[in-house]
């Protein structure tokens, strides 16, 4: 009898402490698996390809290989030689990363100090914000850990998991002019990127001035120092996006850009679009949960305080001012696609023509989690003040604990974009119970190192300018071979018009590429002659046509002379390219036949 009472005291004593320290063992629980995943699979791990596989990991790597990460007037082999300046800086933290680690290992490293920037910029924002932030810390950890696993961007995952630490030292140099925050400010940068964020801190930092200033009718002189140590951290530490932005007359591929040229019906379908879904690089699994959270309380919440007549309660409560910012983030993003408004805007200010402005819609992940954070914690105040039985009360608390935690797992379970954790463990379980392989490229497989190892050392490569068709560029790049093609955002105009001549053969038989390259042209690939993805990237790919469609004298005017495929070319003959040999294995899913230009 007394032994069963003494297991029932540590029972009670279990109990208390998982009801104490629930929210510890869910984020541990969650960091803990995420971590033997990543770096217990390691290279067997399925990362996202688009815009990012074939983007931004390969640049990287590339840099790594030619030393040029800190060099300055080197330039990188990619799509016949490109400036490196074109490329991220050295001080961005993600980018540091690829310079001293091994590239999966830096991949997954930024991911998880995503989450550890998430969690301390939430938590000093709210202590900053909130007197009795240590009653809400259950949430306030929680909601840092949800805000750092948002399926975003991968290479700017630091910037957005960042935001609320800006606003954390933007919120004490307004209060407090301490060196010690304009030298965090100016180092912000490390963490953030101009073109997707810093642009917007900085011009809704100077609106905000501007609206304090009226106010209180006295300028805040600390926030208006701010702005050029900000301005002055992103200029020094992404020197080389500035004097390419400022100082090059080169013509890009941005001033042809097509950016769309929408309807009133067509632009309102966007706003709506970005308001429900997200954009493609911002992905935050807002709908199924947070979304009619947010919008059920901002009704009620309104309609209650205007029978009440509270009419300043709804113009001054912090939950609208934010929601309304998100909305106004989604007209920005739907209105941007009017042409008449952008060409305005790019005649007024020529240095921003190609900008991209609707990227204001990047801020709102944070928005909807902290409309999400409020409600939560409304919620939870009224389950501690209310003057209702105690089980109402409980009910509301633990309602709060419930939503809270379904959020995250919502994020965590939902196959979003970038949601790595997601298609690892959801491949690996299917390849376990059907008992037979997915279609889908592991990281390793993507860029299967040793096949194109194998490749060189047998042709005798040696740094010549090459072209990839069936397969993304960027996995030459990786494996350190140069490439006439690639994936780059900003390059110049002459080679995407130099370039067109090698593959016009292709875009006069695809109407869909043709239109593809002309009014983007970001991506200078080597297409098929016609409307079938010819660079997939899946262990089982086939075309319906196994002829090449390019002007080979073109190629080699570009100083092209090999040809990596994926597929036997069926009038290699007739294009005059001979073929070297084909490679197989190596751990490698896929076939690669070499031809050289005769």
């Amino acid at each position: 009898m007394l032994y069963f009472r003494l297991e029932m005291k540590i029972v009670k004593k279990l109990l208390k402490k998982i009801c104490e320290y629930w929210h510890i063992i869910i984020i541990a629980g969650l960091l803990f698996s995420q971590a033997v995943v990543f770096f217990g699979l390691g290279g067997k791990n399925y990362i996202t390809v688009h815009d990012n596989l074939d983007l931004f990991v390969p640049h990287l790597k590339m840099m790594k290989l030619s030393g040029s990460f800190f060099t300055h007037g080197d330039t990188l082999p990619i799509l016949g030689g490109i400036t490196r300046n074109d490329f991220g800086s050295e001080f961005y933290l993600f980018n540091l990363l690829f310079a001293f680690l091994p590239d999966y290992y830096a991949y997954i490293t930024a991911y998880f100090l995503s989450i550890a920037v998430s969690m301390i910029s939430v938590y000093l924002l709210a202590k900053d914000v909130l007197p009795d932030y240590k009653t809400y810390k259950p949430f306030l950890l929680l909601f840092g850990m949800l805000y750092g696993i948002l399926p975003v961007f991968p290479a700017y995952g630091l910037a957005f998991a960042s935001i609320p630490l800006v606003v954390f030292l933007l919120r004490k140099i307004y209060r407090n002019k301490n060196i010690c925050y304009y030298i965090l400010l100016f180092f912000y940068p490390v963490v953030s990127y101009f073109s997707y964020f810093g642009f917007f801190i900085l011009g809704y930092l100077v609106l905000f001035i501007i609206g304090d200033w009226v106010h209180k009718r006295k300028p805040n002189t600390g926030l208006l120092l701010s702005v050029p140590v900000l301005f002055a951290g992103y200029a020094l530490l992404e020197y080389r996006l500035f004097s390419s932005m400022l100082f090059s007359d080169t013509i890009t591929i941005r001033s042809t850009m097509s950016m769309g040229d929408l309807n009133f019906k067509e632009i309102i379908n966007m706003i709506w679009d970005g308001f429900v879904n997200g954009v493609f690089h911002a992905g935050d699994s807002h709908k199924y949960l947070v979304l009619p959270t947010v919008l059920l309380y901002f009704v009620i919440h309104n309609f209650l305080s205007i029978r009440k007549k509270e009419w300043n309660k709804i113009t001054s409560d912090i939950f609208n001012l934010l929601f309304l910012f998100l909305v106004f983030n989604c007209v920005i993003y739907g209105i941007y696609y009017w042409k008449p408004l952008r060409d305005i805007i790019f005649r007024l200010l020529p240095p921003l023509e190609g900008f991209q402005y609707h990227r204001t819609i990047f801020f709102n992940p944070f928005l909807w989690y902290v409309l999400f954070f409020l409600v939560m914690k409304r919620l939870y105040d009224a389950g501690r003040q209310g003057m209702m039985h105690n089980t109402k009360k409980m009910i509301l608390q633990a309602a709060s604990c419930i939503l809270s935690i379904l959020a995250l797992l919502i994020v965590v379970f939902t196959p979003a974009n970038y949601n790595d954790f997601y298609y690892t463990c959801y491949y690996n379980m299917y390849q376990l119970i059907k008992q037979k392989p997915v279609d889908t490229l592991n990281y390793n497989e993507f860029y299967s190192e040793d096949l194109f190892t194998l490749i060189k050392d047998d042709i005798g490569y040696n740094g010549e300018y090459s072209a990839a068709y069936g397969f993304h560029p960027g996995i030459l790049n990786y494996n350190g071979i140069s490439t006439l093609d690639g994936y780059l955002g900003m390059y110049s105009q002459e080679y995407k018009d130099s370039f067109r001549k090698v593959i016009a053969p292709a875009l006069e038989r695809s109407g869909y590429y043709r239109n593809y390259f002309d009014t983007w042209g970001a991506r200078a690939y080597i297409f098929p002659g016609f409307d079938a993805n010819s660079y997939l990237p899946s262990k089982n790919l086939t075309l319906p046509d196994s002829a090449l469609y390019i002007d080979t004298e073109a190629f080699k005017a570009l100083n092209g002379t090999w040809l990596f495929s994926r597929f036997e070319i069926s009038n290699a003959k007739e294009l005059s390219l001979s073929l070297t040999g084909k490679y197989e294995g190596e751990g490698s899913p896929y076939t690669i036949y070499v031809y050289r230009a005769e």
